[in-house]
């Protein structure tokens, strides 16, 4: 096989060009076996096959630099960077990131994990680059999807002004995670169409470079090309901008890629290349599906299908289902996603009630002032967002949401330890960063049954109110115990003294397993209670505890500064209540990739690790 010629960096440039073809398909032989067992994301790095190649032909790394934007698309690059043999450990604890990482490789020029950031951090790489006299190259790849991110402007505004060598590379399949939606996607297509502007100049060039004096006219034509593209081209956005366009071009001919990457080298200001390429491509079923197979889970490589067939509702299946019943019965619902209709649930959604249906692209802060603004018109947005992106519209949420008290429902998903994507993707701020807010309400149910009844409370409330759910299997136990909701009250589970558990949102379960460890194996006497609000939390529940026991535990999956155990131990202090806190939490730390249950033992959330720091309190 070519593929085991490549064992370290820059061994694709001793690899024939006839074979470059045969090294592309078993690289994506290669991918399809290794995520149909351990999962990963698969459309997007089938998809980029060649114009990794490219790149690696073209530059010279370590030296020249390439940034990923998002960076789940970066699996040729490891491969083609010396970590082949690592990818029976990509994305397990201990194993190698599904994300570029700079530890892992000085090939790896940025950390990235969130979309529309790579021109920015390229032009940085650009400026220290000048700065200390250097003349590498920078290469910034981003998504067509990215583009409707509100920073790669602001990057692109500042990158058009530059008078040395910046080449941003554009990855156009058409797709984000879901389909493109909005005018930048409509934009690019009319580009991709356009074949009559590029077949033109290819073949006026040609015939004008064949004749006697014919290139001199071509380079005389070369300096009106501008006035000529705008003629022909849509809108040339980009040059409109000051920044060349180089493309569009076929992202599956390595060839033709090496040879304007080499082109857009020599100019000394800011070049677009536009690459065409399919998501998915070489794997029939994740073109068929390019959102299924994003992210995949396991799957049997000849159909597609999962590996494991899921028979219960996940967190996410409920959302779902809860969204339809309040659309029926109230017409000013809505419902808003940023690029993630089917990560979210919204898919059902957005096929019944399309007029209530908004995806608005990878654009979070414009979610949340969108939904602002529907609040101020008399309607009720729901934003689906998972928590580590909602971390991006921080400043929305004050200003646009919370200071005119407006009723926006937050549905932040994939809340707490999420596993195998990493530190960008956890989902271990939000408690913190939503609780700093004034006129905030933060809820977190302890299984299916709560989640439902606290997305229909959340929809009556009338004013700013989050609810955050973990990725998985949702839980359906306790679910004799669903005392209706009321604001600001948690609720009794089980009542007995000496030690109180006081749990949030997924720790209910897990205080479950603690309780009876404490009662069967020690033989202590314990309360639960599920704490439902986080802000604000339910100071009389905490006065009382303090009374009747001598140990008060909190659980959370959350940091915890700024967390539900501070603001219970600050409650405790500023009421000189007579009791012991125990709080646990996550470190303040960043939380590595791997399996869930692992992480939540080595970050000591888990069953074990809390009996074991209660009985040695």
């Amino acid at each position: 096989m070519i593929l085991d010629s490549i064992k370290k960096t820059n061994d694709i440039k001793d690899v024939g060009a006839g074979d470059l073809d045969e090294l592309a398909q078993e690289i994506r032989d290669f991918l399809i076996e290794k995520i149909s067992r351990n999962g990963g994301h698969l459309g997007s790095n089938l998809g980029a096959v060649e114009l990794t190649m490219a790149l690696h032909l073209a530059a010279d790394l370590p030296t020249d630099k390439i940034v990923w934007d998002v960076g789940h698309q970066s699996y040729t690059h490891k491969i083609l960077t010396g970590r082949k043999d690592d990818f029976d450990t990509l994305r397990k604890f201990g194993g190698i990131s599904g994300f570029p990482k700079r530890r892992e490789s000085n090939c790896d020029a940025f950390d990235t994990g969130h979309s529309s950031t790579s021109i920015s951090a390229g032009l940085g790489l650009v400026k220290a680059r000048d700065l200390s006299g250097g003349d590498y190259g920078v290469y910034a790849v981003i998504g067509d999807g990215a583009l409707t991110g509100g920073m790669a402007y602001e990057a692109l505004n500042n990158a058009a002004s530059l008078q040395t060598n910046y080449i941003i590379v554009l990855n156009d399949n058409n797709m984000s995670i879901a389909e493109n939606v909005g005018g930048v996607s409509s934009y690019l297509q009319d580009i991709r169409t356009a074949d009559a502007y590029r077949n033109f100049k290819m073949g006026l060039e040609d015939a004008l470079n064949r004749l006697p004096g014919g290139s001199s006219v071509v380079d005389k034509l070369k300096k009106y090309k501008s006035s000529f593209k705008q003629l022909v081209v849509p809108g040339m956005f980009f040059e409109d901008m000051g920044i060349t366009y180089l493309g569009p071009v076929d992202g599956h001919d390595i060839k033709a890629m090496v040879k304007v990457f080499g082109e857009a080298r020599r100019y000394p200001k800011c070049v677009i290349v536009h690459v065409i390429t399919q998501k998915g491509r070489g794997y029939a079923p994740a073109e068929r599906h390019p959102a299924r197979f994003h992210g995949a889970e396991p799957f049997d490589i000849e159909t597609g299908l999962p590996a494991v067939n899921r028979t219960k509702a996940n967190y996410t299946d409920v959302f779902s289902t809860v969204m339809l019943k309040l659309a029926e019965r109230n017409d000013k619902v809505c419902a808003i996603t940023a690029a993630m209709p089917d990560g979210t649930g919204l898919k059902r959604f957005s096929r019944r009630f399309p007029e209530r249906f908004f995806d608005v692209g990878i654009a979070e802060e414009h979610a949340v002032t969108f939904a602002a603004g529907l609040a101020a018109g008399g309607f009720i947005p729901i934003v689906a967002i998972y928590s580590s992106f909602l971390q991006r519209a921080y400043d929305q949420i004050i200003h646009d949401v919370c200071i005119q008290d407006l009723p926006v429902v937050f549905a932040i998903d994939r809340a707490g330890i999420v596993g195998s994507d990493g530190e960008t993707h956890q989902g271990i701020f939000d408690l913190s960063y939503m609780s700093t807010i004034p006129n905030m309400t933060i809820m977190a149910p302890k299984n299916k049954w709560e989640f439902s009844d606290m997305l229909k409370f959340a929809v009556k409330y009338g004013s700013p109110i989050a609810v955050r759910y973990p990725r998985g299997l949702a839980y359906d136990g306790l679910e004799e115990y669903r005392k209706p909701i009321i604001y600001g009250q948690s609720e009794m589970i089980y009542e007995e003294s000496e030690i109180a558990l006081l749990a949030v949102g997924s720790m209910v379960k897990v205080a479950e397993e603690v309780r009876m460890a404490l009662k069967t194996e020690y033989g202590r006497h314990v309360t639960l209670v599920n704490a439902r609000f986080v802000k604000p939390i339910d100071g009389e529940m905490v006065s009382y505890l303090a009374k009747q026991h001598s140990l008060i535990v909190t659980l959370e999956e959350n940091v915890g500064t700024g967390g539900f155990g501070e603001h219970v131990r600050e409650y405790a202090d500023e009421n000189h209540l007579d009791t012991d806190i125990l709080v646990c939490c996550l470190p303040d730390d960043y939380v590595e990739h791997g399996n869930v249950n692992i992480l939540a033992h080595e970050v000591g959330i888990d069953c074990g690790s809390i009996v074991e720091k209660i009985i040695n309190r």
